[in-house]
Order: C-alpha cells, then structure tokens, then sequence
C-alpha cells in the first residue's frame, strides 16, 4: 500500500501538470469572438429609367478562423478540468492508501499534511467550477499552485511511514487535525482569486505592466473578489474551531490550553490576521484591494506555519517536520 500510495502521488503531480497546460493553452489562445456576417444593405441608385439596381454586398471578413481558435481554446480547456478531475481523484487515492498503509488518518507528519490541504483545495475548486464554469480560466493559476506543492511534497517533504508518536495518539488527532487540515485547503483555494482579483483590478484600471496583463482573460474583478470573500468567510470559523480544539488538546496532552510554543504563536496570527481581512471587508471605508491584501497576507502566515516552522523551529510539534 505504501508503494502504491508513493507511486499514486507521482502520477498526481504528472495529472496537475497535464492540466495546467491544458489551461496554459486554452488561457493564451483566449475567447476569439465570432464575427457574425451580416449582408450589405440594398442602396437604390435612381437612373433615367427609374431602376432600383442592388449594389453587390462588400465583402466581409471570414470568421472561420476566429471560431476554430474559439473551439480549440474550448477544447484546452475542458481538457484542462478533466485532467484536474483525474488529478484529483489520484490525489484522494494516494491519501486513502497512504492511510491504509499507516493504519490511521494520513496527517501525521509535514508530507502527508501538504497532501491533504492541496486536495481540500483542488476539491473546492471543483465544486466551485461545477457551480460556475465561467471562472474556468481561473484553472492556470490553481493546477499551478497544485504542481508546485504536490512536487515539492514529493520530492523534499517525503518520510517513510512511521507510527503515531505518543502525543498524536488521541481522537483530538482527527478532531483537530481534520479541521485545521479543511480550513488551510479552503484558504489555499481562496488565495488563488484573491490574487487573481488583485491582477484583475489593476488590469480594468487602466495598468498594463507586469503582472496586470497576466489577468486580462480572468473573469470581472468584482466576481473574483466576492468568490475571495464566501471562501474566506466560510473557512474562518472552522479554522477557529480548529484553534480552540487544539487548544482543549494541549490541555489534555501536555496540561495547559496555550503556551506560545512556535506552531501555537503562528497559528494565532494567522487568526488575528484573517479576522482582519473579514474585519475589513465589512468595513465599507476600507477598499477591497486593501482587504484582500489582508487576506493575502494571511496565506502567506499560513504558509510560514506550514513550512517555515516546521523546518526552522524546535517546539512540541515539531513531529510535524521532516524527520
């Protein structure tokens, strides 16, 4: 099982790379728009007989090779979401054998984390699309984003199998993992139209530099940016849930709710952090692009308690590590 699991997560992550070039294709060939023919109105020409005499249509350009550019981007396309759906369904059995193998849950070390939180994102993702297929294109950014943490997962974050250490062995383990695990995917998922709207925004503004001109296919910013918000509001209070249950964990673990330890510090200011992105949402003095920065930021916290603390910190999770 355990092969089977390790060689599962490579064709994950060759399925991811299939899709973003499907997407990668389909977002640079665009929406060619059909041009629809439309025939030359008749003008009278009054002569010495009185005659109406048509005057022959003007030629209108051909529209064939906007529609085969159309339908080959079309194609990309859902080449892109099957290839992300196939991804996908990889990635849950690389889990659920990883599990098997294990004989518990697979969210006992930094590797098998990575694994799990790209597949609640890449998940979402789908329902979403499911839900609205017009945000498509949004399909580069996110395989991207699934390449880039399924490899790396792979190739630096791999440890064999082990057993649970003592401290992990505690049905608080699938409690508090299983919901800190769903709201760092959600939050995954919610950065990549953040981003996007952040691009998009600067685009419809007038800016064509670098890397505006990147978001001139995505859809309206106005879109991406309520999509940022019903992300981040859903995933916030099961991220809380997360916190307090680990704190109550702590409690019967090591006999204290909180004690700063780095994964603990790192956690609350993610908290504090996207409590502050809501925060500012709601405000209406405060500008969207400013509070999405927030969120933005708040990834980017998330990010440093998945890997920087793991890697550079000693403290009682550090479990979680490559070791």
């Amino acid at each position: 099982m355990s092969a089977l699991s390790d060689n599962l997560v490579l064709f994950t992550t060759l399925a991811y790379l299939i899709a973003m070039i499907g997407h990668a294709v389909e977002y640079a060939l665009g929406n060619a728009r059909t041009r629809v023919e439309v025939a030359a109105p008749v003008r009278e020409l009054v002569g010495a007989g009185g005659g109406v005499v048509p005057t022959p249509p003007a030629p209108v350009p051909s529209s064939a090779p906007a529609d085969r550019s159309a339908a080959r981007a079309r194609l990309a396309g859902l080449i892109g979401v099957g290839a992300t759906a196939v991804a996908a369904a990889l990635h849950l059995g690389a889990l659920v054998t990883r599990g098997f193998a294990a004989d518990r849950m697979p969210w006992g070390n930094m590797y098998e984390f990575v694994l799990t939180v790209t597949f609640i994102g890449v998940a979402a993702w789908l329902v979403v699309l499911w839900k609205r297929p017009s945000l498509r294109k949004l399909g580069l950014f996110l395989t991207l984003v699934m390449v880039l943490l399924v490899a790396t997962a792979e190739l630096v974050l791999y440890v064999p199998i082990v057993p649970l250490v003592p401290a992990l062995n505690s049905y608080w383990f699938v409690i508090h993992v299983s919901t800190i695990v769903f709201a760092s995917g959600i939050f995954l998922f919610g950065a990549v139209p953040a981003v996007g709207f952040l691009m998009r925004n600067g685009y419809e503004q007038g800016k064509r530099s670098f890397p505006y001109t990147l978001a001139k296919r995505l859809p309206g910013a106005a879109g991406l940016e309520r999509l940022t918000f019903t992300l981040h509001a859903f995933a916030f209070p099961v991220f809380t849930f997360a916190v307090i249950a680990g704190a109550i964990w702590a409690e019967a673990a090591w006999g204290r709710p909180w004690g700063w330890d780095p994964k603990e510090t790192w956690a609350f200011i993610s908290w504090v952090v996207y409590a502050g992105y809501l925060h500012a949402r709601a405000t209406p003095s405060v500008k969207r692009n400013v509070a999405t920065w927030i969120a933005v930021l708040g990834f980017l916290t998330v990010l440093m308690n998945l890997f920087g603390v793991n890697i550079f910190f000693t403290g009682l999770h550090s479990y979680g590590g490559l070791d």
